[in-house]
């Protein structure tokens, strides 16, 4: 009886020491030797051309090339998750992602709740109507202007269209002296492609959003034109959580080296004519 349950034990810390040897393996697939992560999960919304968006079943921007360039410098592996692009801050915070790229512009707002890299790169806020439209700038959605030069109220009948929780749609949502629309005047939508679909349908008279992807968005859509001037100027950087100052600190080394080598200003070339 003795013998019999000497096998049984045996069998049993044999099982138990396999066990233990395969969850070793596994933890490896997502962390070296050291116990440093392997993965580098990036969140951005891929409707935002030439930033992120889908090429076929792939994601592809300059946004995504910098952030490979990034992993690369760190050692690690890329993941892309393509979300709302109201959920990326919030997912950084919790955890869930290690950052955010997503032509993101650093605020006052946003970094109360995270924190942001050096910027990578500079864009502007631009102003996309229909050809017809009889408005040739976007001071002519205001009706007059103060000794300051801020305008004083909003012509009546304009409604903008936003990417909601974008740049784009805190300044338009902003009030009139600060050269906002109102609340009451501002239609938010999930992604850039609806604003702008609003607005070839005529919901809409106007969509601010960045300059880039408004050109995109004019080329593939027929009876379009971006106003001339710029509706605002801004920084794009990289969002971190606040905690992670490791990650902050390895990102912006990255980035610095890639400025330095050109590889920035090279993927950037390759997306937008000088």
């Amino acid at each position: 009886m003795k013998k019999v349950l000497a096998i049984v034990l045996a069998a049993l810390m044999l099982f138990a020491l396999v066990a233990c040897g395969g969850g070793s393996e596994n933890q490896t697939e997502t962390q070296d030797q050291a116990g440093e992560k392997q993965v580098l999960i990036m969140a951005t919304n891929a409707s935002f051309p030439p930033y992120e968006y889908k090429d076929g079943d792939s994601f592809a921007g300059i946004d995504v090339e910098i952030a490979n360039a990034i992993a690369d410098k760190l050692g690690m592996t890329l993941q892309i998750e393509d979300v709302e692009f109201g959920s990326i801050i919030g997912g950084v915070q919790s955890g869930r992602f290690d950052m955010g790229l997503a032509g993101m512009t650093v605020t006052d707002e946003r970094l109360k709740s995270v924190n942001f890299s050096t910027s990578y790169a500079t864009g502007i806020q631009s102003v996309i109507v229909k050809e017809d439209s009889k408005y040739t700038s976007f001071e002519e959605f205001y009706t007059g202007f103060d000794a300051n030069g801020d305008p004083t109220g909003v012509v009546d009948g304009i409604t903008i269209g936003v990417q909601q929780d974008t740049t784009g749609d805190i300044y338009a949502s902003d009030e009139v002296g600060k050269w906002g629309f109102e609340e009451d005047n501002v239609i938010r939508y999930k992604t850039g492609n609806d604003a702008v679909q609003a607005l070839v349908a005529g919901k809409v008279t106007a969509v601010i959003i960045d300059n880039e992807p408004a050109k995109s968005y004019v080329a593939s859509n027929e009876g379009l034109k971006i106003l001339d001037g710029a509706y605002a100027e801004e920084d794009y950087a990289i969002c971190i959580a606040k905690e992670n100052t490791e990650l902050l600190e390895k990102v912006n080394a990255a980035l610095a080296e890639l400025k330095e080598d050109g590889t920035i200003k090279t993927i950037i070339d390759k997306y937008i004519a000088a």
